[in-house]
């Protein structure tokens, strides 16, 4: 029988194998193990390399066979398997003593009610103690100690409190040094035979370290160590790269992911076969591409995977190299200027812009006021709360000026607990008494409706509040509680610095108190929506937030503000053109307040990426060190000389000057030299007082390679209206994308 089932599990694997090296087929046939299908085209991915340690699992069971010089099943139905890999020879085992019984029933019904309950079998033993004879319940086979210990907390949930962990010695032949612990049984591995780990039911999976998988695992020595490889269908295998390639939480555009999906599907065709030597065809990391498995996968990447289903991107016939780089920084390069080899016809430089970029301009009909403080403009500072509400809009910038009531301070608190309630708070007509208030009034009522009296007892010393207090001449007539209002509320600064320099019994202006409002509410942001922006199209706007593509109304009386480098300002309209991070305030679907987070002042489509443009700057020394881990042969670093730029400027050639000698660095491995992000920079140097070489500073632009499709150019022209097949086609140069059938 033994024969019979090995002959069958040979041939099918060998089919496997053989029909896993013909061109790919998409869906044409299947190739299967033991009843276990895995559609065309497959995939050997290599999880781990060199396994010293590791622990595979399953969802719902799995089955594992040993194939070596003889084929053994060493689990039908196993939930757990830890490999281990000794480099001294296994000589002990630890088992957990669970109870002990004089009666040899009680001790076989025990033994089999706990199998129940527990993964692996539970075992009666006999033993003869001072001429009595005893029953002995254990449970599992541990390589270690701790493995031990972890399930006896599961036994003491059962009511066994007194579990015992003793130490025997292995007693199982050792043909080598690699140990399996299935279902806390232990089991030798020979060196020289395969293991299989294969799903109890079409619908579960395997899971390694805690990550799931789909597919099967296939556990296999070579010239590196004991590997790990992941064997599965080629499309599944896409749903767990495209979203670590290509995150769908950054990049929640289906034509770029589809346009990613279609690249990462040529890719790993392309490339097939790249690690035969290992058993495999690419590993899980940026060696190849990055694959989690199923614990990466998400719907909107799943559905760009699904709906390109066998789309290949090809060049005069054939399969293209389909490279992609995550920022290129507004022009990607020639292959041949960053890789060694000769030059690709369809990997060539391309301008990362689209000539149908649209624009659209949103504007406002209000007028707003001018609202300044100590000659400041703090309008965008306090737009949100006339937004919101809070207080009131008015043109003249005279109204702001004006000294503000008791009466008004009472409605602008008011209608903030309308909105949220903190430390439910004071009465605020602590106010209305006072025709104006000044600052000491001010604060004393802020504590008593925000209730911080905690705040101001414990969080500021007496030597705080004489020192920020020491410039005001009422300071020691001032009553204790408002002295530590008044200082705490200065030191935190929600009230402004200038203060500490006037006299706080001054009546507050109405731009003050609305300044002072802003800083107390800690919880304003709360009130923030956050997305991207799509389109805007017939008094509508449309944006991402979060998962959800939303439309929201936009008053024509909205706010208006523009962040860029130098802050945040008001703004009467605002240029979008897709893409732009953006804030906003809103009421029943419709927008109180916009604010345009704007990326670099650029049209090049990456412009959304923060590593469009960067500056790092390295000490000389720093940088000496990192290079002579390469070349330790030049010495003390003297300097860098650019020799020669690619078409996109990047750098090509870099001569690096040392005190001993020079080398010439190319292509990509210069920023693996330098410790850099790309090879698109320049080169400033700072001295020191000596006129000593100090630092280099290098101001460049993208990240990674340059090469290819541009990831977030590739998501800017998703969001120009541009198609997956006109992304790629922009990208690789006199491609087409077709259908393998």
């Amino acid at each position: 029988m033994k024969v019979k089932a090995f002959k069958y599990f040979l041939s099918a694997f060998l089919a496997l194998f053989f029909i896993a090296g013909q061109p790919p087929e998409f869906g044409q046939e299947s190739n299967f193990f033991q009843n276990y299908i895995i559609p065309q085209p497959v995939i050997r991915v290599g999880l781990i390399t060199g396994i010293k340690e590791t622990t595979i699992s399953s969802s719902s069971g799995m089955k594992v066979y040993e194939i070596g010089q003889e084929y053994r099943v060493l689990a039908e139905d196993a939930g757990e398997v830890v490999i281990r890999v000794e480099r001294e020879k296994l000589t002990e085992k630890f088992v957990l003593l669970i109870t002990q019984t004089t009666d040899s029933q009680e001790a076989e019904l025990l033994a089999a009610e706990l199998s129940q309950k527990l993964i692996g079998q539970v075992l009666v033993e006999e033993k003869s103690e001072a001429g009595l004879t005893v029953y002995q319940l254990k449970y599992g086979e541990f390589l270690t100690r701790g493995q031990a210990l972890s399930s006896i907390q599961q036994l003491e949930e059962l009511g066994y409190q007194d579990v015992w962990i003793i130490k025997e010695d292995i007693n199982l032949p050792e043909p080598e040094n690699i140990w399996l612990q299935v279902d806390h049984k232990l089991q030798s591995l020979s060196k020289k035979a395969d293991l299989y780990f294969i799903p109890a039911f079409a619908q579960s999976f395997l899971s390694l370290n805690g990550r799931s998988y789909r597919g099967i695992f296939q556990l296999k020595n070579t010239s590196r160590g004991l590997t790990l490889i992941n064997v599965l269908n080629l499309e599944d295998y896409l749903k767990g790269v495209v979203p670590l390639e290509m995150s769908p939480e950054i990049f929640n555009n289906l034509e770029a992911l589809k346009a990613q999906a279609v690249a990462a599907r040529t890719y790993a065709l392309k490339n097939m076969g790249r690690y035969k030597h290992l058993g495999f065809d690419l590993t899980d990391n940026q060696s190849s591409q990055v694959y989690g498995g199923m614990s990466a996968e998400h719907s909107l990447t799943n559905r760009a995977v699904e709906e390109t289903t066998g789309e290949v991107i090809v060049y005069k016939g054939q399969l293209i190299n389909a490279l992609y780089t995550s920022t290129c920084g507004g022009l990607t390069e020639d292959a041949e200027n960053v890789f060694p080899g000769s030059p690709v016809p369809y990997l060539k430089s391309v301008t990362c812009t689209f000539e149908k970029q649209p624009e659209w301009r949103i504007e406002t009909s209000l007028n707003y006021p001018g609202i300044r403080l100590k000659g400041r403009d703090i309008s965008a500072e306090v737009f949100p709360l006339m937004a919101s509400g809070m207080i009131p809009y008015e043109v003249s910038p005279d109204f702001y000026s004006q000294l503000t009531s008791g009466k008004e301070a009472a409605e602008y608190l008011n209608k903030i607990s309308q909105i949220r309630k903190i430390n439910n708070p004071g009465n605020s007509n602590f106010f209305e008494s006072f025709d104006q208030i000044n600052f000491v009034e001010l604060a004393h009522g802020l504590v008593e409706f925000f209730g911080w009296q905690d705040n101001i007892t414990f969080l500021i010393l007496p030597s705080e509040v004489n020192f920020l207090l020491k410039n005001q001449n009422q300071n020691k007539t001032l009553k204790e509680a408002d002295r530590k209002a008044l200082a705490y509320l200065l030191q935190v600064g929600i009230f402004p610095g200038y203060l500490k320099d006037e006299n706080l019994e001054r009546p507050v202006t109405r731009a003050e108190l609305s300044y002072i409002l802003k800083k107390s509410l800690s919880w304003l942001e709360d009130l923030y929506h956050q997305g991207t922006f799509l389109n805007y199209q017939d008094g509508k706007i449309e944006v991402m937030e979060d998962k959800e593509k939303r439309r929201l109304s936009l008053s024509s009386e909205v706010y208006l503000l523009r962040n860029i480098e130098e802050g945040t300002f008001p703004a009467r309209s605002v240029i979008l053109q897709g893409g732009e991070r953006i804030k906003w305030l809103e009421n029943e679907g419709s927008i109180q307040l916009l604010e345009v987070i704007y990326p670099a002042n650029t049209n090049v489509l990456d412009r959304s990426s923060r590593f469009n443009r960067w500056n790092v700057r390295k000490p000389r020394s720093e940088l000496e060190e990192s290079i002579l881990k390469s070349y330790p042969q030049i010495g003390r670093l003297l300097d860098l000389k650019v020799l020669r730029r690619g078409r996109s400027n990047r750098v090509a050639e870099l001569q690096i000057i040392g005190e001993k000698d020079r080398v010439v660095v190319r292509g990509l491995r210069i920023k693996w030299v330098l410790g850099l992000r790309e090879t698109l920079f320049s080169i400033d140097r700072e001295f020191d007082r000596d006129g000593q070489l100090s630092h280099f500073v290098f101001n460049g632009r993208g990240w990674g390679h340059g090469v290819g499709l541009c990831q977030f150019g590739s998501y800017g022209m998703a969001l120009a209206g541009a198609d997956y097949k006109k992304i790629l086609r922009h990208y690789y140069k006199n491609v087409k994308v077709e259908t393998i059938p």
